[in-house]
């Protein structure tokens, strides 16, 4: 079967931006970003982007490039060993039970934003509308629609479905974003909300805080998912992969400040005198319980009517952002189970959707409704549902681990030769330049270093309750 292929380097671009710009960029980054340090956080933030997670970029999208393989088949087709299969395996099961739970929170989205449109802002402000909702039985009437539309986009393919997607949705999601970032700066107070966000407070970058800002710009581009071994297996071999690179981690830094200059102005001017020590970093908590009441709040200015658009505005924005995260998080187990069985892009979609929806359902009723999911152990001396189980283990664990392993063997097993030579297509003055030595380097030491720190002190604080660190 031919491999499929993005049609541009610009098409591989946006997808690959899809996938990194998420819910966590778009809300909680701001309020992180606020508490410590304002500017100084978004510097560190950019910094870490740049020169830790750039180079582990350009190994994943290397990687899938040369072997022209899903996660699992490059694992195997260089490692040459059962262990090397076995870190494939987890490349490719990882992202599978992430789009477990990534599907409930876009499916959230999707129901904040139809009650939005439907003129319901009211009865989402509401102090019980959240955990109403997601309790409610027209929970998986949107779950419906919002699988059917990621199934709709992935059974394209590549350049049909989801470079299309990816050409329609990411310039609309901009357009958006700043549209909605110069309407807030007309609201009163907006300028305290701006200062917060840029004026620098390096006193505050604390370890713990230095930490956040990795782990968010780690997370944030979807690191050590498969995704970008996967996208890389569909680029051309005259692309310039360095050049992607940057690009993609660029937009992701834009899409950081932009939400920066959104969330925070709205804030202040529903709150002039709040206390940020007193918001929630969490996404969940700002989209589905702070921000509607900011928008109720803006119908004293441009009336109920208004203020449900401007929301309905804002959910659309997010929902892009989740769907096209969505999608490239299917399409790694998707790709895998096509090259490792032979099978067509329909059968994967139907096989995994079917235990994907089933698993997301369980997550669904996780939340009070079904008392054996919803207090399924209790470790690190918190009671967890099944919810909380998925994102600790896949999500907060394996993907510092996926991260560390993935430098060692790009760098040990594949070694820098061959990565130099799969860089240098598309790219002749990569070989001999100081990116070329300093990805070399990086990748061999202080980034696998850092990930395994981070894995166990991981493992130590949510299973264990004691933070090594900090």
């Amino acid at each position: 079967m031919k491999r499929e292929q993005f049609s541009s380097s610009l098409g591989f671009v946006l997808a690959a931006a899809g996938s990194a710009v998420g819910i966590g960029n778009l809300v909680a980054f701001p309020v992180m970003a606020s508490k410590n340090g304002g500017a100084a956080f978004l510097i560190m933030y950019a910094f870490f982007v740049f020169f830790i997670c750039l180079p582990v970029m350009l190994a994943e999208m290397s990687l899938g490039r040369h072997t022209r393989q899903n996660p699992l088949g490059a694992y195997t087709e260089i490692g040459q060993n059962r262990a090397w299969r076995t870190v494939g395996w987890m490349s490719v099961i990882t992202p599978f039970m992430i789009g477990v739970f990534y599907l409930v929170i876009t499916v959230w989205i999707f129901g904040y934003l139809g009650k939005s449109v439907m003129g319901q802002l009211n009865e989402l402000a509401g102090p019980d509308s959240f955990g109403n909702f997601i309790n409610s039985n027209e929970l998986f009437v949107y779950m419906a629609i919002v699988v059917g539309l990621t199934f709709f986009i992935l059974q394209g393919g590549v350049k049909q479905g989801i470079e299309k997607a990816a050409r329609v949705l990411m310039p609309m999601l901009f357009v958006m974003l700043i549209a909605l970032v110069v309407y807030v700066f007309t609201l009163d107070n907006a300028m305290l909300g701006i200062k917060f966000f840029l004026i620098p407070e390096f006193d505050k970058l604390t370890g713990k805080v230095l930490n956040g800002a990795l782990a968010q710009a780690f997370f944030s581009l979807s690191l050590a998912m498969g995704i970008l071994i996967t996208y890389g297996s569909y680029i051309q071999k005259n692309n310039n992969i360095v050049h992607a690179g940057k690009m993609v981690a660029g937009l992701s830094v834009l899409v950081a400040c932009c939400s920066g200059l959104l969330i925070l102005p709205a804030v202040f001017s529903f709150n002039p005198d709040i206390q940020l020590s007193t918001l929630s970093e969490s996404s969940i908590s700002m989209i589905f319980t702070f921000l509607p009441k900011i928008f109720l709040a803006m119908q004293a200015d441009i009336g109920y009517f208004g203020a449900s658009f401007i929301a309905g505005f804002f959910f659309l924005l997010v929902f892009f952002a989740a769907l096209t995260s969505l999608v490239s998080i299917i399409e790694v187990p998707v790709c895998s189970l096509m090259d490792q069985k032979g099978v067509s892009r329909r059968t994967a979609l139907f096989s995994l959707g079917a235990a994907m929806i089933a698993l997301a359902v369980i997550c669904a009723l996780s939340f009070g409704r079904v008392d054996v999911f919803s207090n399924l152990l209790s470790y690190g001396g918190l009671n967890k549902s099944f919810f909380d189980l998925v994102y600790d283990i896949f999500y907060e664990t394996i993907l510092p681990l996926n991260g560390f392993l993935l430098c060692l063997f790009v760098i040990y097993r594949w070694k820098k030769h061959n990565l130099d030579a799969e860089i240098s297509q598309g790219n002749a003055t990569f070989a001999g330049s100081l990116l070329q030595k300093y990805v070399n380097f990086s990748l061999g030491t202080f980034i696998p270093l850092i990930l395994a720190v981070i894995f166990i002190n991981t493992v130590s604080t949510i299973f264990f309750g004691n933070n090594l660190l900090f």
